[in-house]
């Protein structure tokens, strides 16, 4: 096919998987199984769309994974997960250690692999899904505590599992010591986290003084900052995607230019990222190869959610406890254990073993892919009526209040920013003499790095920046009349003067 064919196809699709979105929201389901779904019917099993190539499969799933640990930093209110780091740390560490021992031993005796195969399967499988968790939960009106565990979790759960799952990639032809094992993780680990607390601050440090001359390139610089962070520790032999995490949560937070275009464009370059990423699942997956799959994957699916992701909740909410960090309860502990979703992740990490061609890795990823489809169907929908059946949902908690974006739709209005450049005739006109329609009102003024709430009397002054909210129905007036004052001063309308250029 050509380009041209190539740009109209992908178009196609990703107009068509945002069209499936709304459905998934409504239906409580992560959007993954829709986006599968469409790779499923382009692939071989429907269109005839080939694709054969888990190394490809490999590098662009850890490049979209990066993306979207990007967009989960960006996006998570450190206010909100601070007090819920501590348990989600020991869950991301010593509790994927559990899941990966216990799945292993399990599938070993009731499957009959050998125990490589066996920790490869427990490790693919420890990671939760940070798209899954964050589509899901954030929708969910759970406790800050509790959400705040399940979020944090799921985006530093995701660098010890890759590292787990490549070691013991590797570790299939010449066997490394647990020592070895749990040394070179750790190592990882710690230059992964020193490279992103380094160059979040510095970024974020960077940004707010650096005055850019676009406001778009903010967004551009945050997110280039995250791969910065990612590059830097990979070379250094650490982990990227702790790096990435944290740098972006560091950034996230921060008080930076343009933080509202800097959400929106991590939030768009993620759902991007995992359209494509789950798309290219579902072609790289052959159904024909699927029915073999379905009893050993339901076998390792029960383990997982029954035996293995309990197991681990309890001894990391014991380890808690015992080191003071607070207690959880059975019934928190009995949630935490049925939200920890499983996405396209674990699929991702499932190309790992099979681009390095150890035995038996096409098995796993057939049987990871019937588990994440099985279960993510079995687990999404029922969250609200598992979290209300063990009495902890918080249906009067305040959720996060986005400003920039959904409420000023839902209330058709927007948000406008006017800048009174030298030589404008805005200069000396106060407030009231705008003389704006009925549906705007200026909300306030931004002069000297300082911000204020003016009143009517307020003068403004050039290089004020000036934010104005308007109904939608009366923007087109009042840019007109702004433009009008900014030519011909506080009388344009006497003048004649009315903006339409």
């Amino acid at each position: 096919m050509t380009l041209d064919v190539w740009l109209l196809l992908s178009a196609a699709i990703v107009i068509a998987a945002i069209a499936s979105v709304r459905v998934a929201h409504r239906t409580g389901l992560p959007s993954l199984l829709v986006f599968l779904g469409i790779g499923l019917i382009l692939g071989e099993g429907g269109f005839g769309i080939p694709f054969d190539n888990p190394q490809l499969a490999q590098q662009i799933g850890l490049t979209a994974l990066a993306v979207i640990l990007a967009e989960g930093g960006l996006t998570t209110s450190w206010s909100h997960v601070r007090r819920s780091v501590p348990l989600a740390l020991i869950m991301a560490t010593v509790g994927v250690t559990v899941s990966i021992v216990v799945v292993a031993l399990a599938v070993q005796v009731l499957l009959g692999i050998d125990q490589t195969t066996a920790l490869i399967l427990g490790a693919v499988l420890a990671s939760t899904d940070a798209a899954a968790v964050f589509s899901v939960l954030r929708r969910l009106p759970l406790p800050p505590r509790l959400a705040g565990v399940l979020e944090a979790e799921s985006g530093f759960n995701d660098a010890p599992t890759v590292i787990a799952v490549m070691l013991l990639s590797g570790a299939g032809r010449s066997s490394a010591s647990p020592g070895t094992f749990l040394l070179e993780t750790s190592v990882e680990l710690i230059i992964g986290a020193a490279v992103g607390l380094a160059v979040g601050p510095a970024g974020a440090y960077a940004l707010r003084r650096v005055a850019l001359p676009a406001s778009g390139l903010y967004p551009l610089a945050v997110l280039s900052l995250t791969f910065v962070s990612y590059g830097g520790a990979v070379l250094l032999h650490g982990s990227g995607f702790l790096a990435v995490y944290l740098t972006a949560l560091i950034l996230g937070n921060s008080r930076l230019p343009h933080r509202a275009a800097t959400r929106g464009f991590a939030e768009g370059a993620a759902w991007l990222a995992q359209i494509g990423l789950f798309v290219m699942l579902g072609l790289l997956a052959s159904p024909t190869e699927m029915p073999s799959s379905i009893v050993p994957g339901l076998i390792a699916g029960t383990v997982l959610v029954l035996l293995a992701r309990p197991l681990s909740v309890m001894v990391s909410s014991l380890l808690s406890w015992a080191l003071r960090m607070g207690r959880v309860s059975w019934r928190e502990q009995a949630f935490l254990s049925w939200a920890g979703l499983r996405g396209a992740i674990p699929i991702v990490l499932a190309t790992i073993p099979w681009a390095s061609n150890v035995e038996g890795s096409k098995e796993i990823f057939n049987e990871v892919f019937v588990i994440v489809i099985v279960f993510t169907l079995l687990q999404g929908p029922t969250l609200p009526f598992v979290a209300r059946l063990l009495g902890v949902a918080a249906p009067g908690e305040a959720h996060d209040l986005e400003v920039e974006a959904a409420p000023l739709e839902e209330l058709k209005a927007d948000l406008l920013q006017v800048k009174v450049f030298p030589g404008s005739r805005l200069h000396g006109v106060e407030i009231f003499e705008l003389r704006l329609p009925a549906g705007a009102q200026v909300t306030l003024i931004v002069r000297d790095g300082k911000s204020f709430v003016p009143t009517g009397n307020t003068r403004i002054r050039v290089e004020d920046q000036i934010l104005l909210v308007t109904t939608a129905s009366c923007r087109d007036q009042v840019e007109r009349r702004l433009r009008a004052v900014s030519r011909s001063g506080k009388l344009a309308g006497w003048y004649g003067e009315r903006g339409l250029e």
